[in-house]
């Protein structure tokens, strides 16, 4: 918390000098303390992925329905209110595994039923 104080005056600080851009300083402290994250899947259930994200949204992250969000339309109880495209993917993939073991499974149950 310390640091934040810290950062902020000093962008604050540097501001009034003119020498600096506190915008630009924000999206690249922000962008070094994203977490980028990376599934480690096949190219079978890359493909099946890929196939129900079209199918449930259109691939869009900002699609609502009722109480079922984003790219894979999951519950907004999974994803805790945090709506960003690496939180979707990673809940997404814990959810499928859970529930299905893989995505070609939650595609098969999808082709079955008409959702996953």
């Amino acid at each position: 918390m310390k640091f934040k104080k810290i950062v902020m005056a000093l962008m604050v600080a540097l501001t009034f000098y003119g020498t600096f851009d506190v915008a630009a300083t924000t999206e690249i402290a922000s962008a070094k303390t994203t977490k980028v994250y990376k599934s480690n899947l096949s190219k079978a259930n890359q493909k099946a992925k890929a196939w129900i994200a079209y199918h449930e949204s259109r691939g869009s992250y900002t699609a609502r329905n009722g109480r079922y969000v984003g790219k894979y339309q999951l519950s907004s109880s999974y994803l805790h209110g945090d709506y960003s495209k690496n939180n979707q993917e990673k809940a997404a993939d814990h959810y499928v595994s859970a529930r299905y073991g893989s995505w070609v499974n939650a595609k098969k149950h999808w082709k079955a039923y008409g959702w996953y």
